[in-house]
């Protein structure tokens, strides 16, 4: 497993270990406070959802198929996927149960194309299409994970994303420092 997935979810457990162990730096706060917590987690960003198969085609399927099909490798994609979407999935369930969803701001690009949703493709052209893509991303509807569906769809009056990471900053000013262009 990939633990870039998973920097999100470690995070939140650091600081609710140092609560545990009376940290007087993370005191007064209960572990499950998540309303005081505040988690920006900005995804690297994601292919296209491509039907390439379904349940009817993947039950037919031998052994090789699952790990080579049609150029694909649809046994390493199902894990590395569902790593990934269970880490923001679990975030969004815990931070919705504890009525702290404001406190978790997920930014994610998922409709990635080709060369843009590669990791080492890393020519000029590329480099700078994903500057652009970033830059329409922060102009995206605000969007969360709905827990019915699985699927991220925009928050209603959520406003952009750009609008999203402003009003963190307002609130919380500290990150201004942490903020360069």
């Amino acid at each position: 497993m990939l633990t870039c997935f998973f920097q999100g979810l470690v995070a939140i457990a650091e600081v609710s270990k140092e609560i545990f162990k009376n940290n007087p730096d993370f005191f007064p706060i209960k572990p499950t406070d998540y309303g005081r917590f505040l988690v920006i987690s900005i995804g690297t960003g994601a292919a296209k959802s491509e039907q390439k198969y379904n349940s009817s085609l993947a039950a037919k399927w031998g052994i090789v198929d699952w790990l080579f099909h049609k150029g694909s490798t649809p046994l390493i994609e199902v894990f590395s996927q569902s790593s990934a979407d269970m880490v923001d999935y679990h975030n969004a369930v815990v931070f919705q149960a504890l009525h702290s969803e404001k406190s978790y701001l997920r930014i994610q690009e998922d409709q990635l194309n080709g060369t843009e949703a590669s990791v080492d493709v890393s020519t000029k052209e590329n480099l700078e299409r994903l500057v652009e893509i970033g830059k329409n991303l922060l102009k995206k509807p605000l969007s969360r994970v709905n827990l019915e569906t699985g699927l991220t769809e925009p928050i209603p009056k959520g406003g952009t994303n750009e609008e999203a990471l402003k009003r963190y900053i307002y609130h919380y000013p500290l990150f201004v420092l942490n903020v360069h262009k």
